[in-house]
């Protein structure tokens, strides 16, 4: 066999035949280095031979023996060959019939006189044990051959695109038992150590390793060896790029801070250390010749607002605009409100630009006159002539928006200082690893004077006669509610509730209060409309979508009654049950599901039990996985295949040392050692996977 490569086309392998070539580029392989990270998804132990059983097993066995009858039996149309095998040990005294249905070749490759290992369920048929369609390997009495199939940690591999599991193993232990590891150059820097007492191996003989393992511990080794690899890529790409950033010409937008202190001193509320501390860190930021690049994170009703806005106040005072983008229309308006409130009396001319919004008495379009502070959706990306000196740019809920949308709006400046919120803790592993090119402030303490939040699950469909009284009872006291479902109307497909199936019985339910209807296809101006009436406490009750997950800031409003709670995601939950406890009124969030699943029942007890954002955060992740979390194209995270972000931080902080390291000797990777990191690490097509 030729020398083998990372880019050798799979076309040029001949350990695979035309048939599994085509299927394995049809699977996404197009070169050696694809086919190696093909990895198991499980490994068999068929090493250790087991006694032969006295009855049906519940899992699979690995057994030998010899052949000592066999025959080819019809049932029916049914064709199927049979094999009698019985135990070397104690010879006729444990026998077990191996049968293959619809499988005439068998016959040629199983004969009487062979050892033979074989690996499968045994279950009883009538006086007989019997395995159906066992893996197995045959030799000649005597005979000594090491195996692929059997007699070994065996390689269990997801199957695609018709791919054969045997062909497929077969190839593989044939191209890896040919790798050279000088042909497969080190990815990992020479000064890696090992973690907890597991010790790494050579990339090569961890990529034989990974299919073929020799032991258990050979396999942990190797296992360690390519996850870390695979953090490290991320980590180097994050690395690189918070290098480049810093590295951009930018210039000071930070005021002496008086309008900051006039500021603080007017707010009716002590503000808390935790935005004190923040508040702190992005000047510092601000003050610098470097352009900020900071995440703030914080949970629901943290008091990230006052943290932007004191940010914006710093940058205005120096002459500049700033921008602050939100992903829905709901927010942007919320957004706007506030800062109008806080920074109008300040002087400050703030502006509202959204793709659809029309002028109104609580809203007016800004005039003639260019605004210091621009609010705004995605309509901001498309917006000209509102800058003439973005100096600053605040970005909520930045998870919901792409990296090109959000440097639109970032090109609309030069270098200008960008903070990104989000509402949504994220677990340390995912902030080190999807957000490590940010500096990342943390609002960990909750303002004082909100109300006590109590959640509850309750069966769908029960009590609605006493959840009416108790909505109507709050109502009666002045409260408001959101009662929120997941559809907008009704789905034969779907067992769920909508909010236009659900909206008309509430109206009547809870009359004489005033009930409106909202969700994403509510035309903007009335969707406007139904929150003003809201806010100003002319409507009672809103029948929801998760429209109001974000962006809703109602301290009146203390009732949530969530209904197919169970479909909901547990951050998203956590979010809507957000919008309530914002005044100093005790709240309720009351989780109606529907027959929940075990997954659904153990994600509604983290709610029921705890209100810490951070907590829930980490529940998720376990719950979900961080692909699911975040989202893959948005987190970066697409190229992991072993690593695991959930129960391997150690080995995420190793890869984050390693990174930096090499980030700290050769920013830009020019060292003729760092040239193959270069192509791992770069955004064209040829830099993809960690081993391309």
């Amino acid at each position: 066999m030729p020398t083998l490569r990372p880019e050798t086309p799979i076309a040029e392998l001949e350990a695979l035949d035309t048939k599994l070539c085509t299927r394995l580029q049809k699977a996404g392989c197009r070169c050696l280095a694809d086919l190696l990270t093909y990895y198991p998804r499980r490994y068999e132990n068929r090493g250790q031979f087991h006694a032969f059983p006295p009855a049906e097993t519940g899992s699979a066995v690995c057994l030998r023996g010899y052949v000592v009858d066999s025959a080819k039996r019809f049932f029916g149309r049914r064709r199927f060959f049979e094999a009698v095998v019985e135990d070397e040990e104690t010879g006729g005294m444990n026998r077990i019939t191996l049968r293959w249905f619809n499988m005439a070749f068998i016959h040629k490759l199983v004969a009487v006189g062979q050892q033979i290992i074989f690996y499968g369920k045994v279950k009883q048929s009538g006086k007989r044990l019997v395995m159906d369609h066992p893996e197995f390997e045959t030799f000649d009495s005597g005979a000594e051959e090491s195996g692929i199939h059997l007699g070994r940690i065996t390689p269990v591999y997801p199957l695609k695109e018709g791919i054969g599991q045997r062909p497929l193993r077969r190839a593989l232990f044939e191209i890896t038992s040919s790798l050279h590891a000088e042909d497969f150059p080190e990815i990992l820097p020479g000064n890696k150590k090992p973690l907890d007492k597991t010790s790494f191996l050579p990339r090569g003989q961890a990529l034989q390793a990974i299919h073929f393992p020799g032991s258990e511990a050979q396999l942990l080794a190797a296992r360690h060896t390519l996850a870390l690899e695979e953090f490290f890529i991320l980590q180097l790409k994050v690395a690189r790029r918070r290098a480049g950033h810093l590295s951009l010409p930018g210039a000071p937008h930070c005021g002496n801070g008086k309008l900051l202190e006039k500021f603080l001193a007017s707010l009716p509320f002590r503000v808390t250390g935790a935005q004190e501390r923040c508040v702190a860190e992005i000047r510092a930021d601000l003050e610098a010749k470097h352009p900020m690049n900071r995440l703030l994170q914080g949970d629901v009703g943290s008091g990230k607002t006052l943290v932007a806005v004191s940010a914006i106040l710093l940058a205005v005072e120096s002459g500049c605009q700033a921008a602050l983008m939100a992903p829905t229309q709901i927010l942007a308006e919320q957004h706007y409100l506030v800062l109008n409130r806080w920074l109008s009396p300040l002087g400050i001319r703030v502006g509202l630009r959204t793709a659809t919004r029309r002028e109104n008495e609580e809203m007016p379009l800004f005039d003639d006159s260019q605004p210091q502070v621009l609010v705004g959706t995605h309509a901001l990306f498309y917006g000209t002539g509102e800058f003439d000196d973005l100096g600053l740019v605040v970005i909520d809920e930045q998870h919901k928006f792409g990296v090109t949308q959000r440097g639109r709006l970032i090109g609309q400046g030069t270098c200008p200082d960008v903070l990104v919120m989000t509402a949504t803790p994220i677990p340390r592993t995912l902030t080190l690893t999807v957000y490590g090119d940010l500096d990342v402030s943390v609002l960990d303490e909750a303002p004082g004077g909100r109300g006590e939040i109590i959640t509850a699950v309750r069966a769908a469909g029960k009590d609605v006669q006493k959840a009416t009284r108790f909505l109507k009872d709050h109502l009666g006291k002045g409260r408001q509610a959101y009662l929120v479902y997941p559809l907008v109307e009704d789905s034969d497909k779907l067992k769920a509730q909508s909010v236009e199936g659900e909206y008309q019985k509430w109206v009547k339910r809870l009359a004489p209060f005033k009930c409106s209807l909202l969700h994403g296809r509510v035309p903007a101006e009335e969707k406007e409309s139904i929150m003003h009436d809201f806010r100003e406490a002319r409507t009672h009750v809103l029948v929801t979508t998760t429209v109001i997950e974000v962006g809703v800031d109602v301290a009146n409003a203390n009732m949530m009654y969530i209904y197919n709670a169970e479909r909901f995601g547990l951050a998203q939950l956590h979010q809507l049950r957000g919008r309530i406890g914002r005044g100093s009124h005790k709240s309720y969030c009351i989780l109606m599901a529907d027959k929940p699943s075990a997954d659904a029942s153990e994600k509604l007890r983290v709610l029921e039990k705890s209100s810490d954002g951070f907590e829930i955060a980490e529940a998720d992740l376990r719950l979900r996985g961080p692909g699911e979390l975040l989202g893959t194209a948005q987190s970066g995270i697409s190229g992991l295949k072993l690593g695991d972000l959930v129960t391997e931080p150690g080995l995420v902080q190793k890869a984050r040392d390693l990174a930096r390291h090499v980030i700290n000797e050769d920013a830009a990777l020019e060292k003729p050692e760092h040239q193959h990191l270069k192509l791992l690490v770069s955004d064209d097509e040829d830099g993809r996977g960690v081993l391309a």
